[in-house]
């Protein structure tokens, strides 16, 4: 225990709201995967670190994949890919059709 607990005298709970997305937040805006990490803790709450490991796999998973995005940067990977200059081109290409087309 700190000698001076400061967030207690300053009325602050930074710790809560940075661990868990579920808990009030301080501009009452949620976070981004609150919903998935709200689904895992209710289905944790209460069953055990061991069995919940089993039973509430795919619900973690979902929430492991909202924070870490690995199936986004897959399927955007390809797009990311794209060479600038073809990029430029179809922008080259769209100019020349809208004066064409006035």
């Amino acid at each position: 225990m700190p000698f001076f607990d400061v967030q207690k005298r300053l009325g602050l709970n930074l710790d809560h709201w940075m661990t868990i997305q579920s808990a009030e937040q301080p501009h009452k805006i949620p976070g981004r995967c609150h919903a998935f990490e709200k689904e895992w803790i209710e289905c944790a709450h209460g069953i055990g670190g061991i069995r919940a490991e089993k039973e509430c796999k795919i619900e973690f998973d979902d929430f492991v994949e909202c924070l870490l995005r690995h199936k986004t940067r897959k399927r955007l990977k390809p797009c990311r890919s794209i060479p600038l200059n073809l990029i430029e081109q179809s922008l080259d290409a769209c100019l020349l059709w809208r004066r064409w087309r006035c």
